[in-house]
């Protein structure tokens, strides 16, 4: 390498995972073809999660690359980048989507609120990145832009004050007409 500087470059990131507290997938999404197929991806986070789940670390460098991660309750969040990427930069891509996820699951972030609210998840995901370039890093743009309108909740999920508050909207729209 010729002074030891590389060519800059936008894909910042090569995975996002979330685990559970046994080390399942819970999501993942790979931007490169560093692991080719899902075997080789699940051996990686298999073995990722048994060197991370114990560890009080926020950051590694792990299999050539730098992973940066976060857990709470029983889920693992983790931000996969290239060994010479910034760790500041995964790590507030980290804390972008760990934040979106806590506010799309009204702060209960546990595997079974993650789970109910998954369609929701996976597009908080898809707003963070994209192909391995960062999108946005702030978690209140992630979540208004994956915000699910109460106007597309069918009337037997919503709640009474969700019927109390359109039925309002719907009457002083019509009064102001």
């Amino acid at each position: 390498m010729d002074g030891g500087l590389l060519e800059p470059s936008l894909y910042a990131i090569k995975a996002i995972a979330i685990l559970d507290n046994d080390g399942n997938r819970l999501l993942a999404k790979y931007y490169d073809d560093t692991f080719p197929n899902t075997k080789e991806q699940k051996a990686f986070e298999k073995n990722l999660f048994n060197k991370t789940h114990r560890a009080n670390a926020e950051i590694i460098m792990f299999e050539g690359l730098t992973c940066v991660y976060k857990s709470n309750v029983d889920l693992f969040f983790y931000v996969v980048g290239s060994s010479m990427e910034n760790e500041l930069i995964l790590s507030s891509v980290l804390n972008a989507f760990y934040d979106s996820i806590s506010q799309i699951l009204r702060k209960n972030v546990e595997k079974r609120a993650l789970l109910d609210n998954l369609d929701a998840v996976f597009l908080a995901a898809d707003e963070l990145c994209d192909g391995g370039i960062i999108l946005e890093a702030d978690s209140n743009s992630i979540v208004q832009k994956v915000a699910i309108r109460n106007d597309d909740i069918p009337l037997g999920e919503q709640t009474m004050a969700q019927v109390l508050q359109s039925a309002k909207d719907q009457i002083k729209w019509s009064l102001l007409k």
